[in-house]
């Protein structure tokens, strides 16, 4: 079995991911207590697509964030580097456009998407700056972005229970429920090595993006980024083009 160091070797990622795919969404699912569907819709609320917009779903893995916004009417691309992800994803959900896509070097023109997204790999990804900036490049003048990204409780007693939970409750529950249960000492380490929410923040702000707000789910357990691509916003017309973006 495959275990990411904090390095973070695109390779040894995948492939880690390869590795957890068939039993992916039940790992997460209890791992999370449940929580983790209470965070995608979280983000379906924050990325507020509307019919006939292109939402890229980066980091999909096995597509159950990419779902709801297919299920309503809105023109959504999974994608992942992850193969194994995508294979069982596909199995899934045939009818969603699953695409194979590293996150620094995304197969994609430029300003095509009304929306970017991604829902826990911005962390796994070597160069997160590198990542936010070819998202602002697909990403329409006026365009949204949404990171849905573990990050740092903000009750100091709730942190040091969480802590405690990361390093020793967390792998060892995995053990029981995934394939590949180092897979999860990574998690836990990557956890603790990511920025907090103002860092995060200053991250994207780094990589061009304005307006970057978040808000903290679950106390801080996970925040939710939003970012706007400077311009003016999709569909405005020629008059509101001319002003300020």
């Amino acid at each position: 079995m495959t275990r990411a160091s904090l390095e973070k070797d695109p390779h040894d990622v995948a492939a880690m991911f390869d590795d957890v795919a068939g039993r992916y969404d039940l790992t997460n699912d209890v791992l999370s207590l449940g929580q983790d569907r209470l965070w995608r819709r979280a983000v379906v609320r924050a990325v507020a697509a509307r019919p006939g917009e292109t939402v890229l779903d980066i980091a999909a893995g096995t597509g159950t964030s990419s779902e709801p916004f297919a299920d309503a009417g809105v023109d959504v691309v999974p994608a992942d580097f992850s193969l194994g992800m995508l294979h069982v994803g596909r199995d899934r959900r045939d009818d969603l456009g699953f695409t194979a896509a590293d996150a620094m070097r995304l197969p994609f023109a430029d300003a095509s998407f009304d929306a970017v997204t991604m829902s826990f790999g911005l962390r796994n990804v070597a160069e997160p700056a590198v990542a936010l900036a070819e998202f602002l490049r697909v990403t329409r003048p006026g365009g949204r972005l949404v990171v849905c990204e573990f990050s740092a409780p903000t009750n100091g007693a709730f942190r040091r229970i969480y802590q405690q939970y990361l390093m020793r409750s967390l792998p060892a529950v995995a053990r029981r429920v995934s394939s590949n249960p180092e897979s999860y000492v990574y998690l836990a380490e990557s956890i603790q090595a990511w920025p907090d929410q103002e860092g995060l923040a200053r991250v994207v702000r780094d990589a061009g993006w304005e307006g970057v707000q978040w808000r903290n789910l679950s106390g801080g357990i996970v925040a939710l980024h939003r970012a706007t691509r400077p311009g003016p916003s999709p569909g405005r017309g020629d008059e509101a083009a001319g002003q300020p973006g």
